[in-house]
């Protein structure tokens, strides 16, 4: 009787390294996703059963069903944010998520008002 393989070594942890999912990339479009960015499921993924989506895309895509951060993607993943930054940049562009950036959804305050918060701060 053959033993499957095993994928984890309780010393050393995972035998499969979280680059292997991104299949080595260390860049994508999502290198630049805030920690804090809001990711949300705006298509449908693929059909069949998993179309061309990895287990960890497919965790995305139902984490992302409610507006969830990029943060909190890698921490129920229990993945690198660099990991997660590759698996989200690839989802965007094929157009399955929005992550939007805190910044980009109000203005940020004038310089004047800023001066004003330090000098107010300084006068205590």
């Amino acid at each position: 009787m053959r033993e499957s393989p095993q994928w984890l070594d309780e010393e050393a942890g995972p035998v499969v390294r979280p680059y292997a999912l991104i299949r080595g990339r260390t860049r994508s479009s999502g290198d630049m996703f805030d920690l804090i960015a809001t990711v949300t499921v705006v298509g449908a993924p693929p059909a069949g059963p998993s179309g061309d989506l990895g287990p960890e895309q497919q965790r995305i895509m139902r984490m992302a069903r409610s507006p969830i951060s990029v943060a909190d993607v890698a921490s129920e993943l229990d993945l690198p944010i660099g990991v997660v930054r590759v698996l989200l940049g690839d989802l965007r562009d094929n157009g399955l998520i929005s992550v939007t950036s805190p910044s980009a959804e109000r203005p940020r305050p004038s310089a004047g008002i800023l001066k004003e918060v330090i000098n107010g701060l300084r006068a205590l």
